[in-house]
């Protein structure tokens, strides 16, 4: 199934969906706007149901923007030996790689090795596995096959590798995606086929008919206003938040989740000199070293979070576990005065599921915890398709809906349609609009074959072209697309998820905050106390998380980041 017309989520268009919500009915609601509740309203539509989507935030703005943004069949799983479980995660590699080539990425990956002969034979084997598995099928989306490398070829790719604590190293192929850009680009592709979708819509209570959920109440995050909406099944794709949400539904259990969090840092390139990715063992996991543009980013932590799940917030204790982690491996440890910023997502583990599960893998549950009402939780970003398919799956049978089988396996993301012929003329892009080669390959892996709409406002203001400053590369028209099309409503939705300036330049984005906020004001309508709102607001942010990253624990850090208020309350 090709791209169909890419829609605009403009500002008009977010008033016709709220008013499409508004006492409005459909086959499904689901809610929740991060990467699974994107997949179900897609696969949902693509089986032409009527779905809306509701977020009570901005669109990925929790875990589905803060996560390692690899696309991966998670080796490690091998040594749980959870071999289907790696195996589906590979087919849905190969999926996306397919169906959004502009949004993921091959990448490779680095594993040093420490020891000569035994852990080289035991790495090497379960990374053959690794391949193989990836094979199996034809899924193996064109990566290369891993090789063995000796320590010479190691420390010519990896320089910065400690050579008194290496060997050699294997290298091996997985994908890499911004997650927030693709969350985004899945929801967009579903209202192309015809999904209606609002974010900053809270559901603050739940329509029954008897013991039958039928809809919700929601609330306007923005202007407080209140509406129902009738649908035949809710979908809650609410990730950490899954319990607080059955909880609007009367009952408890049906599945636990237990939040994890997981930290990284951002430090520039320059820090650590290497051409390639770096997986490093720990003693619970393992650690990624992985290239993001002109950065690296380091992480993960995995740790409970029993703290306000809208703020989670890195601890001093956290960031120099990852400090010292990475610099056990490097010749040149890094430090504090190298990290340009800091990030936090909360995994929702399930710990439990009540009988009605239908589905429960180790990754992730679907429950239909009352009539009209079914959960899904869990996962990992790569599997999200699969997530999707089977709460639609559940949805459909529980509501004794005619629907067909899943299609998202064939549905182009938004931007892919064209985008090979697109990726042929970056010279002449370059040429057409007067600006350099190295920004126009850069905007097509943002935007795909949808690269020259981004850029149409500059033909009638030429301004538009240029590079909003303290924002690093972004261009002021990615700015203004990010309201006309792409349903960007504050300031920080632009900063930390339609662009990456939050996460990318050393002060947060506040060097960019005021010229963001006045390129956004006209096109929202924002007066002069909005548009200085919405920069105060975005700055309280910025100090509220750099003062709990100075805080030694969860608790000091969970204190000082809720002394500043959330941009808009949680769920």
């Amino acid at each position: 199934m090709g791209d169909v017309r890419t829609v605009a989520l403009s500002p008009a268009r977010y008033a016709e969906d709220l008013a499409q919500l508004d006492g409005g009915s459909f086959d499904m609601l689901v809610v929740g706007g991060g990467i699974v509740g994107a997949g179900a309203a897609l696969d949902a539509a693509t089986r032409g149901l009527r779905v809306a989507v509701v977020e009570a935030q901005d669109w990925a703005s929790g875990t589905s923007s803060r996560s390692s943004k690899l696309i991966h069949g998670g080796l490690r799983y091998l040594q749980m030996y959870d071999f289907a479980l790696v195996r589906e995660a590979l087919r849905e590699r190969a999926i996306l790689l397919r169906l959004a080539p502009h949004l993921v990425h091959p990448v490779p990956i680095l594993y040093p090795l420490r020891h000569r002969v035994v852990e080289r034979a035991y790495v090497g084997a379960g990374v053959l596995l690794y391949d193989l598995l990836a094979r199996t099928g034809g899924t193996s989306a064109g990566l290369p096959f891993h090789h063995q490398l000796s320590r010479r070829r190691t420390f010519e790719l990896a320089p910065a590798l400690d050579p008194h604590r290496f060997v050699g190293a294997i290298q091996y192929y997985d994908g890499q995606v911004d997650d927030a850009r693709h969350t985004l680009t899945v929801l967009r592709t579903a209202a192309s086929h015809g999904a209606v979708v609002a974010n900053r819509v809270r559901v603050v209570g739940l329509l029954r008919d008897g013991d039958r959920v039928v809809g919700a109440r929601l609330r306007s995050a923005e202007t407080g206003a209140l509406s129902e909406v009738r649908a035949s099944v809710v979908v809650s794709a609410t990730g950490v938040w899954t319990e607080q949400f059955e909880r609007l539904a009367g009952r408890d259990g049906a599945l636990r989740v237990q939040p994890s969090k997981g930290v990284h840092i951002v430090v520039p390139r320059r820090c650590i000199e290497s051409s390639t990715a770096l997986i490093l063992p720990t003693d619970k996991s393992v650690l990624f070293v992985l290239p993001w543009g002109e950065h690296w980013i380091i992480g993960t932590t995995d740790t409970p979070w029993r703290h306000d799940l809208a703020q989670p917030a890195a601890s001093a204790a956290d960031i120099d576990y990852l400090l010292a982690t990475v610099g056990s491996a490097l010749a040149r440890p890094i430090g504090r005065a190298d990290i340009e910023s800091v990030y936090v997502g909360l995994r929702p583990l399930i710990a439990g599921a009540g009988e009605e599960t239908t589905k429960l893998s180790r990754e992730h549950a679907v429950n239909r915890a009352l009539p009209g009402l079914v959960l899904v939780s869990g996962g990992k970003y790569t599997t999200y398709r699969v997530m999707a398919r089977d709460v639609v799956d559940a949805a459909v049978d529980h509501g004794s809906m005619l629907a067909g089988p899943s299609r998202t396996e064939s549905v182009l993301i938004a931007g892919a349609d064209g985008y090979a012929q697109v990726l042929g003329r970056v010279g002449e892009l370059a040429h057409r609009w007067g600006v350099g080669r190295s920004q126009i390959e850069r905007l097509l892996g943002r935007y795909g074959s949808l690269v020259p709409e981004v850029l149409a406002g500059a033909e009638d203001d030429p301004s538009m072209l240029s590079v909003v400053g303290g924002s690093g590369v972004y261009l002021r028209a990615e700015v203004a697309y990010a309201v006309t099309h792409e349903n960007a409503r504050h300031v920080e939705d632009v900063l930390a998820r339609r662009t990456r300036v939050a996460m990318e330049t050393p002060d947060r984005g506040a060097g960019a905050v005021e010229e963001v906020a006045a390129l956004m004001a006209p096109l929202l309508g924002w007066d002069e106390p909005q548009r200085a709102a919405e920069v105060a607001s975005y700055r309280d942010r910025l100090e509220s998380e750099l003062a709990a990253e100075r805080q030694p624990d969860d608790d000091g850090a969970a204190a000082r980041s809720s002394e500043t208020a959330a941009f808009l309350p949680s769920p």
